[in-house]
């Protein structure tokens, strides 16, 4: 009898639903874009109410679509945007705020407050982070600091905190269940992830109540039942969206690294069961937490990676589809000297600079459509090779392969310019759905659809190799003038 797992992938810009069977193949696809609201500049916000009807509808949908009903699904798994922020009543299930999306800066200054207590220095030792306002922390405290009465109601245990897997549970589960895992629990800067527990010190700064958070669970196991029509199924795995890529391109060894290119950039290295400080400006953060053994990653994050396209698609028409990038960067032979920053919401590992903002130089009476284009597209490669050399020096591994995935991972152009700047191979898979892949894997494994890591890494099947073929000296002009454009973008808005 076929054994189907159903994995949810609630992303920052859609929610999407896919039906897996036991082989890795892909039964259905279901996906409904999700609005994002930007009522200040800085600001991103969602609908937590959006979020939740429009992974319910994929997941239905996906459903009908394979002709497979609930009660023969043998488990769920979730993978989810990270950092963002969704506080609701407990009573009613409703929220009492939008969703602050991981992209927001608005609570820069409470990060900067915690800097002059002098928390840097706990952080990072302790939730393995940097502080920044990326993490979900601060924007908890900024939520109670400004919604009438909500920080008392949470002491009281009214009002409850989760990310996007934590609110996806408790909908799913009719408010019965409210958990996350650690990978999502690692990301709010307020967890301990040697310890494994919520820290004290950082709840007290922020003066977050510890009974509004969620119960830390391993990555693995079954949290609850999802009520579907026709049938009640186990909701069996979860992981943030970047540690479930990571463990769907079953990197599973320590060095073994991913990098996913979706709306920003994550890539990430396993460093097995020891956590990898960085000196580089990198995150330490829990990989997988699975039958009581922790692995441990270090990771880099580019804000705006592919979300530099949906710019040039949305804000500046350039083109009317997303896939129209790669055929115009293709029409001039280099950029012409232009250099774009992505830097929208600042610049994350390894500058963490909230204050860049976006700058795009170089320009002169040439320059072209797409010139500007081409660069674009370049800009996600030079940031992801900052990552990839901030890594090398952190662990002495220069690599020498990277595994990639997300949606601009099918861009040819792009994937060979990553190769050329970066030197080393790039590896795509034939499954290139790595972010729900993981989160099936892990869902399977708990259910007994899979019974090991090594039973999963006979599944995984190479689709392409891109091999580097740029001159060294090519390289180093190229990489110099991207170091250049970054510096001149560095603080640009830092208040004097």
């Amino acid at each position: 009898m076929a054994q189907y797992i159903l994995a949810l992938d609630q992303g920052t810009t859609s929610s999407r639903a896919i039906l897996f069977d036991s082989e890795q193949n892909i039964l259905a696809i279901r996906q409904h874009e999700l609005t994002q609201h930007y009522p200040h500049e800085g600001w991103v916000e969602q609908d937590p109410m959006e979020i939740w009807t429009t992974q319910y509808a994929a997941m239905l949908e996906a459903l009908a679509a394979a002709n497979v009903s609930p009660a023969e699904v043998s488990g769920i798994g979730i993978t989810n945007q990270r950092e963002t922020t969704i506080l609701w009543d407990k009573a009613t299930g409703r929220p009492i705020y939008p969703a602050i999306v991981w992209q927001c800066r608005r609570t820069a200054g409470i990060v900067d407050e915690l800097v002059r207590q002098g928390l840097s220095d706990h952080i990072r030792r302790v939730t393995g982070l940097v502080p920044d306002a990326y993490f979900s922390g601060t924007k908890i405290k900024w939520v109670l600091d400004h919604v009438e009465g909500a920080r008392e109601k949470a002491l009281r245990g009214e009002i409850l905190f989760g990310t996007v897997d934590s609110w996806l549970v408790w909908n799913l589960t009719g408010g019965k269940v409210h958990i996350t895992d650690a990978t999502n629990a690692a990301r709010t800067m307020l967890f301990d992830i040697h310890n494994l527990d919520w820290d004290d010190t950082l709840l007290d700064a922020l003066d977050i109540p510890r009974a509004m958070l969620p119960r830390v669970c391993s990555s693995s196991e079954i949290y609850g039942h999802a009520s579907l029509p026709g049938g009640d199924v186990p909701i069996a795995g979860i992981a943030g969206d970047q540690q479930a890529a990571l463990f769907g391109q079953t990197c599973f060894a320590i060095g073994d690294a991913k990098n996913t290119y979706g709306t920003g950039c994550f890539l990430l290295m396993n460093t097995g069961t020891k956590a990898c400080e960085s000196t580089s400006g990198l995150l330490t953060t829990i990989g997988i937490r699975i039958g009581g053994e922790t692995q441990y990653a270090l990771e880099g994050s580019v804000f705006v990676g592919g979300a530099v396209i949906q710019w040039l698609r949305d804000e500046m028409r350039f083109f009317s589809e997303s896939r129209d990038a790669e055929y115009y960067a293709q029409k001039v032979p280099d950029t012409g000297g232009v250099y774009l920053v992505p830097a929208f919401t600042g610049l994350g590992a390894p500058y963490w600079d909230m204050y860049a903002r976006g700058c795009l130089i170089g320009l002169t009476r040439g320059t072209s459509r797409e010139h500007i284009i081409r660069a674009a597209q370049e800009s996600i490669a030079y940031q992801v090779n900052d990552l990839l050399d901030a890594m090398a020096r952190d662990t002495g591994i220069p690599l020498s392969t990277l595994s990639v995935d997300g949606g601009a991972s099918r861009d040819s152009f792009l994937m060979q310019f990553q190769a050329d700047i970066s030197g080393c191979t790039i590896r795509r898979p034939v499954i290139r759905e790595t972010t729900a892949l993981g989160a099936c894997y892990l869902a399977g494994l708990a259910v007994g659809v899979w019974n090991s890591r090594e039973e999963l890494k006979q599944l995984w099947r190479c689709d392409t190799l891109y091999h580097p073929n740029m001159d060294a000296q090519s390289r180093r002009t190229l990489l110099a003038g991207w170091n250049k454009a970054v510096g001149r973008s560095l603080g640009w808005c830092r208040p004097e």
